[in-house]
């Protein structure tokens, strides 16, 4: 992939939908947007004031919960990707 990701940003692609609990599996026009998505790019963390960078919270791999509708629609190499701030990221799997 040719992209790399600058600042506090992180770059993710969103986790199929799941079937429901009782074994339904909705069709796309019917589901919600998935929250869960896997980590494929992040930058090198946000620049304080004082010219110190600070670390983002995830790395390359993990399964994060992030906004419903946030951060910046891409498609790279005929994939569908998100780009956000890390602040839009809400959790991260343990």
């Amino acid at each position: 992939m040719g992209i790399r990701v600058l600042g506090d940003r992180v770059m993710v692609k969103r986790l199929e939908a799941e079937t429901t609990a009782g074994g339904i599996h909705l069709p796309e026009s019917a589901q919600e947007r998935p929250q869960k998505a896997e980590v494929v790019a992040v930058g090198e963390g946000a620049k304080l004031d004082s010219g110190t960078t600070v670390a983002p919270d995830v790395e390359v791999g993990d399964v994060v919960i992030i906004a419903k509708y946030g951060g910046t629609e891409i498609t790279v190499d005929g994939e569908d990707y998100l780009i956000m701030d890390g602040s839009q990221i809400l959790a991260k799997e343990a």
